[in-house]
């Protein structure tokens, strides 16, 4: 296979119940989310086939909390692919990079949860590159052992208070 398009899609559960090619309306909700905007029509079913999957992961994030990520690298995207999912996904209002044993860009899509992150090493070189769904992608999370020497530190320097509060 060597392109999305030529992987076969099988859906299981409920949306199986009128047929396999019967569409079904969506469940009501309780408390629906104010629609976002989306302006595109997907002609891709390999991209259709991500973006599906990408709400079944924020319907997970959303209810319990459960992060998850797509990698990018391991699908067969086309170009055509990968133009038609950047342009459904489209941008956000937040973008952050880590330099940590390389840069990490990380980029809020317009769709609430779904980050566009890149991994490079230190010679710029991409060794990842994926779709997170997530509150806040883990890379932007301060470990509670960096906050704790962090603390440290600050008690250390001149003129400070050695006794925490």
């Amino acid at each position: 296979m060597s392109r999305l398009t030529d992987i076969p899609i099988r859906i299981e559960g409920p949306a199986l119940a009128g047929g396999p090619h019967q569409t079904r309306a969506p469940a009501p909700c309780d408390d629906p989310a104010p629609p976002q905007e989306l302006d595109f029509v997907v002609s891709s079913s390999g991209v259709s086939a991500i973006l599906t999957e990408l709400a079944r992961m924020l319907d997970q994030l959303a209810a319990k909390g459960i992060p998850a990520a797509i990698d990018l690298r391991s699908l067969p995207l086309s170009p055509h692919d990968r133009t038609e999912l950047e342009r459904a996904l489209g941008n956000g209002e937040v973008e952050a990079s880590v330099n940590a044993e390389g840069v990490s860009t990380l980029r809020e899509t317009r769709i609430s949860g779904v980050w566009w992150v890149e991994h490079r090493d230190a010679h710029g070189e991409l060794i990842a590159e994926l779709l997170e769904v997530a509150r806040v992608p883990e890379i932007l999370a301060s470990a509670s052992d960096e906050i704790a020497a962090a603390a440290q530190a600050l008690r250390e320097r001149p003129g400070l208070s050695s006794r925490p509060c």
